[in-house]
C-alpha cells in the first residue's frame, strides 16, 4: 500500500460494533487503494446531490455553500497529490467525508442524508464509464482518421486478398484496411448505444429501498446529464450491467485491433515483406543483432487476452449474487480500471503506429502473382460465355492443375493447351487475368476496385465528422 494511504480510527458504521475491526481485514475489504481513481466523479455527484437537498430544503442554503466550498479545496487536493487517503476510511467516498468534515464541520454530517454508498458508487461508476465511452469514441475516430489517411495512399496497391491464409483474389492494400475501418464503426456504434443505458441515474435509490426524505430525483439527473433515472431501487444499486456491458464492447473492440496486429506481424517478417513499421515501435533482441520485433502489435495482441478475461471476472463476479448489493462487487471496480487504461493505451498507440508503416508495394504484388490470384475472374469470363458457373469453375480448377504441375501462371500456359481443356478460352480472355484487370472489375459498393475504395474513403471521413 502506497505511502499515501495513512492510518486512522474512525469507521461510520462502527456505533453497532464492540470490538475494531482487525487490521488485516481492514486492509483486505479496503478498496480505496483503487477506487480513489473515482474521485472527481463522487464529488461531482456529491455538489449534484447537496444542490437538490437544498433546493428540497433538507439541508440550509448556508451548508450548501459550505459543502460545496468544502468539495472545491478536496478537489484541488486530490489533484496537486496532497489529499491524504486513508485505508481506516475504506473507500473513496468516507475519505472525501471525513475530509470534508474536518473542513466544515456538522454540515459535512449532512452530505450523506438521503442517500447510501451503495447508490453512491453506482453513480459514481456510471459517471466514470459514461466519460470512458466518450473518450473511447474520440480516440477510436482518430484511429479510423489515420487508417484513411494511409489507405488513401494505396487505393491501387496490389495485395493479395487471402482466406485460409492461402492466395485467393487480388485486392488493393486500401481494401483490405478498410474492413478494420468498418470493424471498428460497428465498435462506435455499439459504444453509443451503450451510452443509453449507461447514462441512468442510480443516486436516490439509498442502500437498496429508497429513502423517506423528499428528494427530487430527476434534479439530479438533469444536474449530471442523466437522461434519466433507475427505476428500480434494488436493481439501482445492485445493477453492473453497464460496466459489464463496457468491458464486452472493449473486448470486441480489442479483438478487432488484435486482428490487424496479426496481420501487421505477418506483413512485416521477411517471409511476407510486405510493410516496415517504424523503428520507434519496434525493439531488438538481447542475443541476435539482426532482429526487429514488432513489440507493439504483440502486445495489443496479448493485452486482448487480458482484457476478454475482465470480461470472463466480471461475469463470474456477478453471476451468483443475490439482490440488493454485497461486498463481492468491490471487485467490479479493477477488472472495469483496467479495460478502460488499456483500450486508451492500446488506441493512442495504435493510431500514431499507423503513421508509421511504409508499404513495399513491389513485394505485394509478386505475392499476387502467386498462387493463381485471378482464377475467378476466369471462370466468370467462362460463365459470360454461356458456360455454367460449376462447369466453369471445374474448367478453371483443370487449367489450375496444369499449370501447377508446370510451375507457372495459368497465362503462361499456350492457347492451344488451354483449349483442349475449354474451346471457349481464347487470348482475349487471358489478357483479362492481370490483377490489376481483376481489381478494376469490381467497381461496385463494397467491391476493391480503386473507384470503389476511394469513394468508401470519402464516405468514412464523412461518417467521422458527422
Amino acid at each position: 500500500m502506497s505511502d499515501k494511504f495513512k492510518n486512522s480510527t474512525l469507521e461510520a458504521w462502527s456505533g453497532r460494533f464492540s470490538e475494531p475491526v482487525n487490521e488485516l481485514v481492514k486492509r483486505y475489504t479496503a478498496s480505496v487503494g483503487f477506487d480513489y481513481k473515482l474521485a472527481e466523479y463522487d464529488i461531482q455527484g456529491s455538489i449534484a446531490h447537496a444542490e437538490m437537498m437544498s433546493a428540497q430544503q433538507i439541508i440550509s442554503d448556508e451548508e450548501l455553500q459550505g459543502i460545496k466550498e468544502g468539495l472545491s479545496q478536496i478537489k484541488t487536493e486530490i489533484q496537486s497529490g496532497d489529499f491524504k487517503w486513508s485505508v481506516d476510511y475504506e473507500d473513496v467516498h468516507l475519505n472525501i467525508e471525513y475530509r470534508l468534515t474536518e473542513l466544515i464541520g456538522d454540515a459535512g454530517k449532512k452530505l450523506h442524508t438521503a442517500r447510501s454508498r451503495n447508490d453512491q458508487v453506482a453513480t459514481d461508476m456510471r459517471l466514470y464509464v459514461r466519460d470512458q465511452i466518450d473518450l473511447a469514441i474520440k480516440l477510436i475516430y482518430q484511429f479510423q482518421t489515420n487508417l484513411l489517411n494511409l489507405a488513401d495512399l494505396h487505393t491501387r496497391t496490389v495485395m493479395p486478398g487471402l482466406t485460409h491464409l492461402q492466395v485467393a483474389q487480388p485486392i488493393t492494400f486500401a481494401h483490405h484496411l478498410m474492413a478494420y475501418f468498418e470493424m471498428t464503426k460497428r465498435d462506435v456504434e455499439r459504444l453509443k448505444d451503450l451510452n443509453k443505458r449507461v447514462n441512468q441515474l442510480p443516486l436516490g435509490s439509498g442502500a437498496l429501498a429508497g429513502t423517506t426524505f423528499s428528494i427530487d430525483r430527476l434534479h439530479v439527473a438533469k444536474a449530471l446529464g442523466f437522461n434519466g433515472v433507475c427505476e428500480n431501487s434494488l436493481d439501482a444499486v445492485s445493477d453492473r450491467d453497464f460496466a459489464i456491458e463496457y468491458c464486452m464492447v472493449a473486448a470486441l473492440l480489442m479483438t478487432h485491433l488484435s486482428r490487424l496486429s496479426e496481420e501487421l506481424i505477418l506483413w512485416m517478417s521477411p517471409q511476407f515483406n510486405f510493410i516496415e513499421i517504424a523503428d520507434r515501435f519496434c525493439t531488438g533482441s538481447s542475443m541476435m543483432p539482426q532482429k526487429k520485433n514488432p513489440d507493439v502489435p504483440e502486445l495489443v495482441r496479448g493485452k486482448t487476452g487480458r482484457v476478454n478475461g475482465h470480461v470472463v471476472a466480471l461475469l463470474t463476479l456477478m453471476k451468483g449474487q443475490p439482490l440488493a448489493y454485497n461486498k463481492d462487487n468491490q471487485e467490479d471496480k479493477e477488472p472495469l480500471f483496467d479495460t478502460a487504461q488499456t483500450v486508451h493505451d492500446t488506441l493512442v498507440v495504435f493510431a500514431d503506429m499507423l503513421t508509421g508503416i511504409s508499404v513495399n508495394k513491389d513485394s505485394m504484388y509478386a505475392a499476387t502473382t502467386k498462387g493463381f490470384a485471378t482464377a475467378t475472374d476466369m471462370a466468370d469470363h467462362l460463365v459470360r460465355k454461356g458456360l455454367p458457373f460449376r462447369g466453369a469453375h471445374e474448367v478453371v480448377a483443370k487449367a489450375v492443375k496444369s499449370a501447377s504441375q508446370k510451375k507457372c501462371d495459368i497465362s503462361d500456359l499456350s492457347i492451344k493447351e488451354l483449349k483442349l481443356i475449354c474451346p471457349l478460352i481464347d487470348e482475349k480472355m487471358i489478357s483479362l487475368l492481370s490483377p490489376e484487370k481483376a481489381l478494376e472489375s469490381r467497381n461496385h459498393i463494397g467491391g476493391t476496385g480503386s473507384s470503389a475504395v476511394k469513394a468508401a474513403i470519402s464516405n468514412g471521413r464523412k461518417w467521422i465528422n458527422s
